[in-house]
């Protein structure tokens, strides 16, 4: 949870960045892919080989792989919660996820969830690019750079970056028309629904799910907050793509929603996956190079106006391990 603002204390020695030997590795990427139950790893890609930063926000949840695509691209892959699967929601270190990937260059996150489906449309196995957040989360997972002596407020009216999201349509419906449908699969994609973030790790309750169905929730994870507010707090583009595994509990014919369900359905939703990465992160990468993400344009440089703490009232050491994300705004 937040701290409250501390008195002015020496910045942590142990707290250092990634090792200058690893520059060359990451050098150039400015794309990462961060994936979540069921994707922890990809396939066809040529690894050129792992980092692990220490941000002063601990470590991330796992080695932040480095690949290179078929046509050349470089992506940086990190597991949310680790391989193996050994983080549950609460425990993901998102503060260091999202701080080890902007230090290393990352500009554009393209965020991979497994969730359950809340309206009938939206089937078992569709994948959804959401354009909203509800959150349901309890307070418990800490959820802001901007803390501990150092008050910083960031937009986040449109949680999403919909230039992304346009392109993730785009690349999926032009898979569709050549009679692929990615990799055969004639997977359905929803745009423009909202997603709910509950806590977890236990799955919802049937009055919960008929609640968040009444409030017009489409789909509900346990990650994607605070994930993207901390990617927004550090100007950087991000995307979620939801893959539906389930119908949750609402659904009063079918089973209610089980780690067995869920896990049925993981496999093909991951191999989906995979195979619309291979087709978005060149048309992400053209995008990049052509400055045609024009939100993220506008994101550059805009928090360095968030922080209303102070210059005289700012703790030190705040500020230090603000500087390792964003360096000297503070």
């Amino acid at each position: 949870m937040t701290a409250e603002a501390a008195p002015a204390e020496a910045a942590p020695a142990a707290t250092t960045a990634a090792p200058s030997a690893d520059a060359e590795l990451y050098k150039d990427v400015r794309i990462a892919v961060i994936g979540g139950s069921g994707l922890y790893n990809l396939d066809n890609l040529h690894v050129l080989g792992e980092i692990r930063p220490k941000t002063p926000w601990g470590e991330p949840s796992d080695a932040i792989v480095i690949s290179k695509t078929p046509d050349g691209h470089k992506i940086a892959f990190l597991a949310r919660h680790g391989r193996g699967h050994y983080l549950n929601p609460s425990e993901v270190p998102a503060r260091a996820n999202i701080a080890a990937l902007k230090h290393i260059g990352v500009e554009v996150i393209l965020a991979f969830s497994a969730v359950g489906s809340l309206q009938q449309e939206i089937a078992p196995r569709d994948f959804v690019v959401p354009s909203q957040i509800i959150d349901r989360t309890k307070g418990v997972r800490e959820s802001t750079f901007f803390d501990n002596g150092v008050t910083g407020h960031v937009g986040f009216a449109d949680p999403f970056d919909s230039d992304l999201a346009n392109l993730i349509i785009t690349v999926a419906a032009a898979a569709a028309a050549q009679g692929q449908g990615l990799g055969g699969r004639g997977v359905k994609f929803h745009k423009d629904k909202t997603l709910i973030c509950m806590e977890g790790p236990a799955f919802s309750t049937r009055a919960e799910s008929k609640m968040y169905r009444s409030w017009g929730a489409d789909v509900i994870n346990m990650s994607v907050l605070p994930e993207a507010k901390l990617a927004r707090e550090a100007e950087i583009a991000y995307q979620m793509v939801c893959m539906s595994t389930d119908y949750d509990c609402w659904k009063v014919e079918e089973e209610a929603v089980n780690v067995e369900a869920v896990i049925a359905n993981l496999g093909a939703n991951s191999d989906t996956a995979k195979r619309l990465l291979l087709a978005l992160i060149p048309a992400v990468t053209a995008a990049l190079h052509a400055n045609e993400l024009k939100n993220l344009a506008a994101l550059k440089g805009a928090n360095k106006w968030a922080v209303i703490t102070a210059p005289e009232k700012r703790n030190p050491a705040q500020v230090e391990k603000l500087n390792y994300l964003l360096p000297g705004y503070y």
